[in-house]
């Protein structure tokens, strides 16, 4: 586990973002910015951390540590689900191919759970009872196993703006997707959710739920992008606080970023109104989480690179 001394070191050095025009076309995103030129991209994912669809500020190490997550993944998952990623030539870059994304986002959950505005949760709990088209029984509770997992997409959201919830039909209706597409694409994410759900519970995790984005190369071959099973798109909890969590009313031991979320709330901000200032001590807490769980997942000691990000990056990068 990584100790305090390195953790502050990395207050230092966080990457807010690399100027990088020798590499293309900048298309800048909450996390990561992406160049492309020469018929790839190159994606370097910044220490930037986004709740409630706003970007707060950087965590130490954040971008290293999704960067090598996704990557890990992407390997583990190729049998059974083709990505986009050629190569990773720095701790915080990888180089993948491009492609064109579809309109929507796939949301895959395996619990009724979640603390934001768009969670499966917080619109039960309000009273609704049909969520993306899905219907749920009365009298389930707060982190209860669903049945089996459920896909609930939503709208990709412009920097500063929310996803929205959306069901197969409105997909279909808005143009976002065709019918058959979509289905293409439900199989796809299900069949890989249950990869991540058997590897996770292999580490003592469970992967609760997740994001998924996917997009076709130019060949047309339909591939998963971005980034997958990381902290940033996914929820874990360790599994053996989930029976203990639900006997006592209470919740699970998290593994992500819902640690910060929560603690947004608790000083009350749900994602309205100016964003607040992330006080030092939070930074380091939720990279010290971070850190944990990339560790928990691929039984590697995570090994931070302290030198400044963008001058390591150039010379990575042959630039």
């Amino acid at each position: 586990m990584i100790d305090q001394a390195t953790l502050e070191q990395g207050l230092q050095v966080t990457l807010e973002r690399a100027e990088l025009p020798e590499l293309g076309r900048l298309q800048r995103g909450k996390v990561r910015d992406s160049y492309i030129g020469q018929g790839h991209r190159t994606i370097v994912v910044s220490d930037r951390i986004s709740a409630f669809d706003v970007v707060l500020g950087t965590i130490p190490f954040k971008g290293q540590i999704l960067n090598g997550m996704a990557a890990y993944w992407f390997e583990q998952s190729r049998a059974i689900a083709p990505n986009h990623l050629i190569e990773v030539p720095d701790p915080a870059v990888s180089v993948v191919h491009d492609c064109t994304p579809f309109a929507v986002e796939m949301v895959l959950r395996g619990y009724l759970t979640g603390s934001s505005p768009t969670s499966l949760w917080t619109h039960y709990a309000a009273g609704a009872r049909e969520y993306c088209g899905i219907r749920f029984p009365d009298g389930m509770t707060k982190h209860q196993r669903l049945d089996a997992p459920v896909v609930t997409p939503t709208t990709k959201a412009e920097a500063g703006e929310h996803d929205e919830p959306v069901s197969p039909a409105q997909i279909v209706e808005r143009g976002l997707c065709d019918a058959p597409t979509f289905e293409r694409l439900s199989a796809m994410c299900l069949e890989l959710f249950a990869l991540g759900t058997r590897l996770a519970a292999e580490r003592g995790l469970i992967l609760v739920d997740t994001k998924y984005e996917l997009g076709r190369t130019a060949s047309g071959e339909i591939v998963f992008i971005d980034e997958i099973h990381t902290p940033d798109s996914s929820r874990y909890w360790l599994a053996d606080s989930y029976e203990r969590a639900l006997a006592d009313s209470g919740d699970p031991r998290a593994l992500d970023k819902e640690y910060l979320r929560r603690q947004l709330q608790a000083d009350g901000y749900s994602g309205q109104g100016p964003a607040p200032r992330l006080s030092d001590e939070l930074r380091l807490e939720t990279a010290r989480r971070y850190v944990e769980i990339y560790e928990q997942v691929t039984g590697r000691a995570f090994v931070p690179d302290l030198e400044p990000p963008e001058a390591r990056i150039r010379r990575n990068l042959g630039l």
